[in-house]
């Protein structure tokens, strides 16, 4: 914390650095940037907020901002009785407004699991085990002879570019080990500095076992995809063609859901992304109203596609065909430096933990290689409105969308599975 006089101070270091001359020297210059940074951070929030045109609201928000900084402040004015609901309501556009430019931004520290090009959610060598096992299938020759029967049909599906469903798995895990905590996250999850995974959400059988069947005898839809951020492209997207963005990646995945695998899809395309990091707060009530008037909605997909730094690329060979590595993702409510945000509330943490579990594991084992860890951050990223609700990163900017369109295929089977119809 800084004192009003410590506050002072660094004003007038910025000063000097900004207004000094050519000798002034490069470390100053350096500190300046970073201090002007970490200024902006911690103490500049309010006049941001203020953009938003809500004047009116502001006195709250500048009392808690104020508050963290100065403790005889908080002394002083909060000794009166709070208006709880109004600062829960403000505090939580706030943290909205974070999660809106925060999802894209891992930020892995080296006290936490790393997260670089090759951070799928197996080791190497247990991928190497995964490879050898698909080419050593083994059993009775009459499965032999069905899986090199099934090897030429992917082969001849590869030159005409078609996707072939894999009938089984490549490699099995044994759920009869030891799955203790650390095991459970050091292999199927990444986990964000600013949040922690509960030991009461990993345990395997909750994970694991808990049924996520979807009723498909329904008359209304039963799966609804949507786009927080539907205005997300690919690196040869056709400006102005949404069929070419993240927008035409969630048709294709609701027409392989319905068409293929028998689900009702209710695809949604609204844009609520013209200020990026209002897009959480935009799309809540807009979503919400959509399960309201569709009841027998049983899972919410927020499809997205991530951001990556350098000339990293999510991409593999899956039959012969570029296909873009997707990525499953969880937000917590939970901030590893004040616990439980009690402004993002969210029932449904275990199940949402559940689904992506299930569907890593049915990913892993039919499609090895292809989802990178499940990534775990400190927000909610509206995952609150059903239990089975998912949010997925499905390549990143740099992907062809060639590459996107193919990973659509297996994208489809894996969540297929979970649901109970993917065989």
């Amino acid at each position: 914390m800084l004192s009003a006089c410590g506050i002072c101070g660094m004003i007038s270091f910025l000063k000097n650095a900004e207004t000094g001359s050519d000798t002034t020297p490069g470390w100053q210059k350096h500190m300046t940037v970073f201090v002007n940074h970490q200024m902006e951070r911690e103490y500049f929030q309010i006049p941001r907020y203020l953009e938003t045109g809500k004047e009116d609201e502001m006195l709250p928000v500048m009392e808690q901002l104020i508050a963290r900084q100065f403790l005889f402040y908080d002394y002083a004015v909060f000794t009166k009785e709070p208006e709880i609901e109004q600062e829960d309501s403000l505090m939580a556009e706030l943290i909205g407004r974070q999660e809106g430019t925060d999802e894209d931004y891992k930020n892995i520290d080296e006290e936490h699991l790393d997260y670089g090009d090759d951070a799928l959610h197996i080791e190497k060598s247990m991928l190497e085990e995964m490879e050898r096992e698909n080419s050593l299938h083994s059993g009775e020759a009459e499965e032999n002879l069905d899986w090199e029967a099934e090897s030429e049909i992917q082969e001849e599906n590869a030159i005409k570019g078609e996707f072939e469903v894999a009938s089984y798995p490549a490699y099995t895990y044994d759920w009869s080990e030891k799955w203790d905590y650390e095991a459970l996250v050091s292999n199927f999850y990444a986990v964000d500095s600013s949040t922690m995974l509960k030991e009461e959400y990993a345990n395997l059988n909750q994970l694991l076992y808990q049924d996520l069947t979807v009723d498909k005898e329904t008359d209304g839809p039963q799966i609804l995809i949507y786009h927080t951020h539907s205005r997300e492209s690919f690196i040869d997207s056709v400006p102005g063609d949404p069929s070419t963005t993240i927008v035409g990646a969630g048709e294709k995945l609701a027409d392989l859901l319905q068409n293929k695998y028998g689900f009702k899809v209710l695809h949604h395309t609204g844009e609520y992304d013209s200020v990026r990091d209002d897009a959480y707060n935009e799309s809540l009530p807009a979503i919400t109203q959509i399960l309201e008037e569709n009841p027998t909605i049983e899972v919410v997909i927020d499809l997205h596609r991530d951001a990556v730094s350098g000339d990293r690329k999510l991409v593999m060979d899956l039959q012969g065909r570029p296909t873009a590595r997707f990525m499953f993702f969880n937000g917590l409510s939970y901030s590893r430096k004040s616990g439980d945000i009690t402004y993002l509330e969210n029932p449904y943490i275990q199940e949402n933990l559940a689904f992506s579990f299930q569907a890593q594991v049915a990913a892993n084992e039919y499609y090895p290689g292809i989802a990178r860890k499940i990534y775990l951050k400190a927000y909610r990223f509206n995952m609150h409105l059903k239990p089975k609700c998912m949010l997925i990163e499905l390549g990143a900017q740099n992907n062809t969308v060639e590459e996107i369109m193919n990973a659509c295929d297996p994208l489809a089977h894996i969540i297929a599975i979970v649901l109970g119809d993917g065989m």
